[in-house]
């Protein structure tokens, strides 16, 4: 494996397809998992073990999950909401399991019916089911609505950090930082995950930004300069929150790919590949919105992809 100076994560596979209308086979999914993983992208967030009347797109989570285990050198993860989705996440036998709460407590309540004091109370029972496990299982915490949340307005960075250092302490051994409704600015990203990565010490950060007014990318360097080196993001900026109204796609991984590579730092993705792949999933999603500016406009004849060093 080359050695990566920052690490994307593809959420495509959940965030990207749990709004979408067409409901893609288990065979498709797999397939997308796959040739992600040939473009470079190894950590893949595959699907979310929620219920199947809520989100009908991941009806076949454990499906797709137990396929996605046997797909070599892809590192599968799988959102989880509560302490249930957790437990099929476990049974499967996967070995990253991301938990979600969101900092506003009103938008948690739309989102998961219940209190994010609530939420934070079900994740220590989430890390105590993994400890017993006996196995070694990566359980990574995010905090959505970080930055402003479209129902209560302004969310407080005090809120936010404290959940950081009570998910910490629960056990949670990744955070996610998340602008789950498009809200964030780079001068606010900045001075928050700043505070963030100070918090964390060792435990590892990382950012979920979606484009929603077209700031993605600089938030994504705004983070970037306070130390983050773990960005999610959305093949074609597929993607959005079903109670955040307008909260349109996460950030392109294309886009985001070529402008960290164009900068000289390694992710160890081809984007000629997850072009290639793009064409795919388009003709496979028909009337989705794709968005992308490297997918419209081809890449640079200057461009030249740093060169990679084997780790």
């Amino acid at each position: 494996m080359n050695e990566r100076d920052v690490q994307i994560r593809e959420v495509g596979l959940r965030d990207g397809l749990q709004m979408v209308h067409t409901i893609l086979a288990s065979e498709q999914k797999l397939e997308w998992c796959a040739r992600m993983v040939d473009a470079g992208v190894i950590d893949i967030e595959v699907t979310s073990f929620v219920p199947p009347k809520v989100v009908p797109q991941f009806a076949d989570a454990a499906e797709v999950a137990t396929g996605a285990l046997a797909i070599a050198g892809l590192h599968a993860a799988a959102l989880v909401p509560n302490l249930k989705g957790a437990q099929r996440a476990f049974d499967v036998g996967l070995n990253k399991v991301h938990y979600v709460l969101s900092a506003s407590n009103e938008h948690n309540l739309k989102n998961v019916r219940r209190s994010t004091a609530e939420s934070v109370e079900d994740f220590a029972r989430i890390a105590a089911a993994r400890d017993e496990l006996g196995r070694d299982v990566v359980l990574g915490a995010g905090v959505a609505t970080a930055f402003g949340c479209t129902i209560a307005g302004k969310v407080d960075e005090r809120t936010v950090l404290g959940l950081v250092e009570t998910l910490i302490e629960a056990g949670a051994q990744e955070i996610t930082i998340a602008d789950t409704v498009g809200y964030a600015n780079p001068a606010q990203v900045r001075a928050l995950m700043r505070q963030v990565v100070a918090l964390a010490g060792a435990v590892p950060v990382a950012c979920h930004f979606h484009d929603t007014r077209g700031l993605g990318l600089a938030n994504v360097m705004a983070a970037l300069d306070a130390g983050v080196r773990a960005f999610d993001a959305s093949l074609g900026g597929l993607g959005g929150c079903p109670f955040a109204p307008n909260a349109t796609g996460n950030i392109n991984t294309e886009d985001t790919v070529f402008m960290l590579e164009a900068q000289g730092l390694r992710t160890g993705i081809d984007i000629g590949k997850l072009l290639a792949i793009r064409e795919t999933i388009a003709v496979w999603l028909p009337g989705e919105p794709f968005t992308g500016a490297i997918a419209r406009a081809g890449l640079p004849a200057t461009f030249a992809a740093p060169e990679a060093v084997a780790a």
